[in-house]
């Protein structure tokens, strides 16, 4: 009986074995490489890059004036950067809803500031095919006149030998019974077939984790659509209203700096992207 048994004993367990290999146990997809990338309004300083550079692989550019100011101290800081290794999310200020009236005065603009962003990109040294992202700081439910400025800003920088994306909202605003809206479903829906690409802000937390540096925060794509090639996920200052449960990430001030940066001498806004060069052309 039990030299009979050892035998059969052995073909269950090489059975049990191969369904284990063959069907019991799912394949795990590879891990998903990120990086991180800070942005500024202002231009951190030369004597700043090698410490930020120690945790971010990409930095915001400035072709024109960021939100609020008047001019850019980007300009001409390309080659300092490079030579640091830094990749780039190339960025020109959008307009504002209230100053776009009919559809037609939208195109105008549209097409203008898509042709002064490719001048100065070319002025700056970024080759044809780069990425530049339109800063879309209103978040909800768009204009009609403002999707029409978006599509020309599509269109235009296409004639120019540059691709098109937009720096927008992915948190959710509530428009009344039940119905919420994001300013990335927003776009996507009006596109009628254009490309775009997502650099998406949501720092609200959750998802967001604050501002933290430790590894990466997750993808893109955690950040509240699926869509993202580029999350922020943490502002300076921040906004209270949206990070009470990561407030001790920040520092005292409100902002968030990066680390090794002790004397809080530069406060950025966080980010994180699936290439470390997210504006290079491919």
């Amino acid at each position: 009986m039990r030299s009979a048994a050892v035998p059969l004993l052995g073909t269950a367990i090489l059975l049990c074995a191969l369904v284990l290999l063959v069907g019991g146990t799912k394949p795990q997809p590879p891990s998903r490489t990120t990086y991180l990338g800070f942005d500024a309004n202002d231009y951190p300083g030369d004597e700043a890059l090698p410490l930020l550079r120690k945790t971010f692989a990409f930095t915001g550019y400035w072709l024109g004036p960021p939100p609020g100011a008047k001019t850019t101290s980007w300009l001409g800081k390309r080659s300092a950067l490079q030579k640091q290794g830094f990749g780039f999310v190339v960025l020109w200020n959008g307009k504002l809803q209230r100053n776009l009236k009919a559809a037609a005065d939208a195109q105008q603009k549209g097409k203008r500031d898509a042709e002064d962003a490719s001048k100065i990109a070319r002025q700056e040294g970024f080759p044809p095919g780069t990425l530049i992202f339109l800063d879309i700081e209103e978040g909800g439910r768009l204009s009609p006149s403002y999707h029409a400025y978006v599509k020309e800003w599509i269109d235009e920088l296409a004639r120019e030998r540059f691709r098109a994306g937009v720096y927008c909202s992915a948190m959710p605003v509530n428009e009344g019974g039940g119905v919420t809206i994001t300013t990335t479903r927003d776009l996507e829906d009006q596109l009628a077939g254009r490309k775009l690409v997502f650099w998406i802000f949501n720092d609200a937390c959750p998802p967001s984790p604050g501002c933290t540096f430790r590894g990466t925060p997750g993808a893109p794509t955690d950040g509240g659509y699926a869509g993202a090639s580029v999350w922020q996920y943490a502002q300076s200052p921040r906004r209270k209203e949206f990070t009470l449960r990561c407030a001790a990430t920040y520092a005292s001030d409100g902002n968030c700096y990066a680390p090794g940066d002790m004397a809080h001498k530069w406060f950025i806004d966080a980010n994180v992207a699936d290439s470390p060069d997210p504006s290079a052309p491919h």
